[in-house]
Order: C-alpha cells, then structure tokens, then sequence
C-alpha cells in the first residue's frame, strides 16, 4: 500500500462515520508555550477538548504534521522519525470507548484487511486517579479479541497527557503480531519485537492540574492517532519505514550521491536514514505556513541541529553536503499535493539549507583549528571531557569528531567527563526551559486569555501606525506573564512608533470594547474584512472574533469579553526575529 492511499482511505473512513475531514494545522503550535512543536493531531484541538465548539462540529478527523525530536538519538533505527504524519479521528463529547474501539476495530479489519489473530491491545490497569479499564477490555472482548491478548498496564504504558499539565485520560493502544515465535505470552511492554504498536485510542475524561490534581472534563473526549510511517510499513510486510514509498526514493538518490549501498554496511545505512529523516524534518519546518529558519534558540535551535546533523552523516558517507538541497527538493515535490505550503515556500527552503551548509561548513573548519590548539596542550594521551564539551558548545564541534581527530594523532576522549559536562549542561537548560514553559499545555486561565486578546489589538495598532495593511502575524507565544508577537516588517521600529503602538492598544482598552464571535464559512469571513492566515487551519467554518471598530480577526479563541478587562497594555521590547519578521514583546498590567 502507498502512502496517498493510507490517508486516503482513512479520512473516508471516518467521513462515513459523520466526522468532518479538517485540514492539518501548523507544526508551530499557536499560542501555546509548553511545547516547541505539535507533537500529536489534539495540540491545536486543545480549547476544543476542554469545551470550546468547534466550527466543524463534534466529530473530527485530519492527518496531522507532527515533530518529536526528544528521542533524536535513536533516529536511524527502523522505525523512528523526527517527523511523521498522524492519522486521527477526535470525538468531542459526542461517542466515547465503544464507539470509538468498533470504528477502529472495522477499520483495521474491513478496510486495512488485518486479521483479527494479528490483533493485540492494551487498556489502562487502573489506579488511585482512575479506575481499571474493563468497558475498553469488554468492547474488544465483543469484536472477537480473546483475553489473553488484551493486557492491562500502568499509566507508564496506559494513560495519556501532552505535556505536564492539560486534557488526559487512560487508553487503548492496538498492536499488531510481526510473527517472532516467542515462548509464553509476553505483553507488548515486555516484547517490542513482538508486537507493532500502530494505533491509540486515548479516552480524555480529566484535565491534570499543575498540583498533581485531576478533575473530570466538562465533556468526555475521545483522541485517536494512528502513525502513517509505521502502519505503512506494517501493511507492506517491511522491517523499516525506510523502505515506505515516503523513503525509497530517496535513499536511492542517497546511493547514487555517495557511490554506497544503502543495507550492506551497518553505519552506511544509518548515515542514510537520519539524512533521509532530518532533511525531511528540516524541508517541513521551513516550509511550514509559519516557517522558521535555523538560529540559536527555541525552534530554530532544534531545526539547525537537525540539518547540521544531516550535514555531518552526509560527510561520513563522502555526500557532498551542498547537494542536499536536491533531497529537499525531492521531498517538496513527493509532498506538494498533500501540503501546498511546500510548493509556495520552496525558495525559501532551498535557500535557508544552503545558508546553513555554508555556515556549518566554516564552522567545522574553525572547530578543526582549534581542534589543533588543544592537541598541543594535552597531558598524558587523554583529552578531557571539559575541553570536548567546549569544543561542541562553543565552536559546534561534534563529539564524533573530536574522537577521531584526536584517534587519528593517537589520542583518546574522556567520554565519560563529556557526558558528565554535556548533562550538566541539559539541566541548567531544563531548569531555564522549565521556568520559560511553566504555563503547562494551552494554559487557558485568565491572564493568558486577555494577552491572546492584547496580540489581535497590537496587529490591528501596528497596521494603523505603520500604515500598512499587509502585516500579519509571523508567529505567536503567549505564557501567563507575557505576549510574543512576530510580525512581518523590514526594519527596526522608531521609539515614536513603538509608543504610538503601545498608546492605540491602551486607548481601546480604555474605549472598553466588546469582543464579539461569529461562525461563518471563510469566504464570507475574508468578504467580511476578517484577517488571518492561519484561518485554513480552522476548516471550512471559522470564527470570527470581531473588538469593536478596532480588529476582525479568524480565530480559535478563546479571548477577553471586553477589552476593559485588559487593564493596560506595556511594550517590554521589540527586535529582530529573523530576516524581514520583527519581535514584540509586551504584557498586560
């Protein structure tokens, strides 16, 4: 099976079902500052899960763009992806488990044609938050599901949650047999080859506060996904994702660059796949609607890590690194008829890739030179960890490459130093991210509720006084503390400019407006006058938040009921976020 008729056959799926198809939101999540990405199809549903209508209805299904970069180490192996592509079908307050369990149970068996001897599934043991999940263990039982492939587990296995805080529930995850004769019975915890996890349906009843504390939902949620990547080479009988129609090709092209074959030697082939992975990776998240480029921090340090890391594997296997913007180009043209914004934005994607091979090409030659320095300092036969880790920290040095420059004149690394320095380093940055990110998954509490409604007053007064109505939002990071607006303009604002901003935000709070939502088709929103465009997101129905004679935005929401609610508006800063894209920083008093 190719990967068109994976995705094709699912949403029709559920179309049949009375879920409405909405499309795929960005990778950059809106609003929400406790994650870098979206990392699963219920991010952008978050106000939906905890009450919010949705314009599309109650019943919901996309495939969504998701990055995961927290186990970036073990890409290259079968099955892990930074990127991937989640199949997902969302109740909201409408069917729960046992609707839910015989949709996936019809799909897996009708329409994939799965045996049902192939089938094995987890639900959630139970413990002092939620009781043992014996209505999933019932329904499966119904569909045929004998007991002794239906496995309680904990919530280490069992029970789903975003981030620390938010909508969350136990689950029922689905596997399938890959056929290892294995003796006993062993559950999918205690044999991963064994068993090929392929769907989760998550059954959200709570919302976990920042205490620990768990207190029901307004409504019972249903959240499903289920990985295109690894369901595709499950049906197609391969041992990797890398063999899928979203790979082959391009480990091919991978072959014919470096004169190797991919499957002979053990490192070649992984080389191979992590420059398949993170070019993928990379080719999505600058082309995303809300691009980013590479930099220092947040975003734009994990997307140049990425593409740095396939820079240097590109290397190892003697690819000339400056061809790999013929691998973006591959990727654009597999994907454009899926996502659009790949075709629109390809300029900027092949440009920023090159950029970043330029720089991180010179990069490695000043890390060389210093490199030699060192050398000539080091006592005994041993270069110490300190001094590797400051290689990597300060000049981007990889540790792969110390270790063997160093080999090569017949000197070792204190890898274990290294490491200890390396995760020293990991916690101070976990302490910071922790203190930046501490408003939890979507934190809907008030402040941050009217800081979302202060960004729709800065673009409609930065439009006024710069005059020029073609600023948009460039991005988009609220906390309880502060607002982040990025906006698209090319030069610094004057300190005039950034007052008369600042004084039109607080003369309508002043003016003490009312914020007011209507739900129209989009075209009638854009006829309207609304702004917004992120609105694509939101499906064919949208909300229009509307402040006054001041702003008409689409929107998700939720937002202020007046703009007196407000109080005052402080511009703390503004920058440079990237080239043609400024910074705001501002807060609400």
């Amino acid at each position: 099976m190719k990967s068109y008729e994976l995705r094709e056959k699912y949403l029709q799926f559920f179309a049949s079902k009375g879920h409405v198809i909405i499309p795929s939101a960005s990778l950059i999540p809106e609003n929400d500052p406790s994650v870098l990405f979206t990392t699963a199809g219920m991010h952008p549903l978050v106000p939906y899960l905890l009450g919010q209508k949705h314009p599309a209805g109650r019943r919901l299904t996309d495939v969504q763009k998701c990055v995961r970069t927290g186990d970036i180490d073990e890409v290259g192996d079968a099955t892990h992806c930074t990127f991937f592509e989640m199949l997902g079908n969302w109740s909201l307050g409408d069917y729960f488990k046992k609707e839910s369990i015989a949709y996936s149970y019809e799909f897996l068996t009708e329409v994939l044609g799965i045996p049902r001897e192939k089938l094995a599934v987890t639900v959630f043991a139970g413990d002092e938050d939620c009781p043992r999940d014996e209505v999933a263990a019932n329904e499966w039982k119904s569909h045929g599901i004998p007991e002794d492939r239906i496995f309680y587990l904990p919530k280490e296995h069992n029970w789903w949650i975003a981030s620390t805080t938010g909508p969350c529930g136990g689950d029922t995850e689905i596997f399938v047999d890959t056929g290892k004769k294995v003796e006993g019975n062993p559950s999918p915890a205690e044999d991963g080859e064994k068993w090929v996890e392929i769907w989760n349906n998550v059954f959200m009843e709570f919302y976990r506060h920042p205490d620990g504390t768990y207190t029901p939902l307004s409504q019972k949620n249903v959240d499903t996904g289920m990985g295109l990547e690894r369901t595709l080479c499950m049906l197609n009988g391969y041992k990797s994702v890398y063999e899928t129609d979203l790979f082959a090709d391009i480990i091919e092209k991978l072959e014919e660059l470096s004169g190797k074959k991919y499957g002979e030697d053990e490192q070649v082939t992984r080389a191979m796949r992590i420059i398949a992975d993170h070019m993928r990776t990379a080719t999505f998240l600058i082309g995303d609607e809300k691009g980013i480029v590479p930099s220092n921090v947040d975003q734009g340090y994990v997307l140049r890590r990425l593409l740095r890391r396939a820079i240097r594997f590109a290397r190892t296997i003697e690819i000339d690194s400056a061809l790999l913007t013929q691998i973006a180009q591959m990727y654009i043209d597999k994907y454009k008829g899926v996502y659009s914004e790949l075709e629109m934005n390809k300029e900027k994607i092949l440009t920023e890739i090159a950029k970043e091979e330029e720089k991180f090409s010179k990069t490695l030659e000043n890390g060389i030179k210093e490199m030699e320095k060192v050398l000539k300092w080091v006592q005994g036969d041993t270069l110490n960890g300190k001094t590797a880790f400051r290689l990597y920290d300060t000049f981007g040095f990889p540790i792969e490459m110390t270790v063997e420059m160093a080999a090569e004149r017949g000197y070792k690394v204190d890898l274990d130093g290294y490491k200890k320095a390396f995760e020293d380093h990991q916690a101070k940055s976990h302490a910071g991210a922790e203190q930046k990110f501490k408003g939890g998954l979507a934190d809907t509490g008030e402040r941050t509720v009217y800081l979302h409604t202060a960004t729709h007053l800065l673009l409609a007064a930065l439009k006024k006084v710069l005059g020029k109505d073609d600023i948009r939002q460039k991005g988009s990071n609220i906390t309880s503390e502060r607002l982040r607006f990025d906006f698209n303009f090319d030069r610094p604002l004057t300190d005039e400019e950034k007052k008369k901003v600042e004084d039109l935000v607080n003369e309508q709070i002043k003016r003490d407006l009312p914020v007011t939502c209507e739900e129209m088709p989009v075209e009638e929103a854009h006829k309207s006058g609304a702004t917004g465009v992120f609105g694509s997101k939101y499906g064919d129905v949208v909300k229009v938040y509307t402040i006054g004679d001041f702003s008409k935005e689409i929107c998700g929401g939720p937002h202020a009921e007046h703009t007196g609610q407000l109080h005052h508006f402080t511009l703390l800063k503004e920058g440079s976020s990237s080239a043609g894209v400024r910074r705001i920083r501002a807060t609400i008093d």
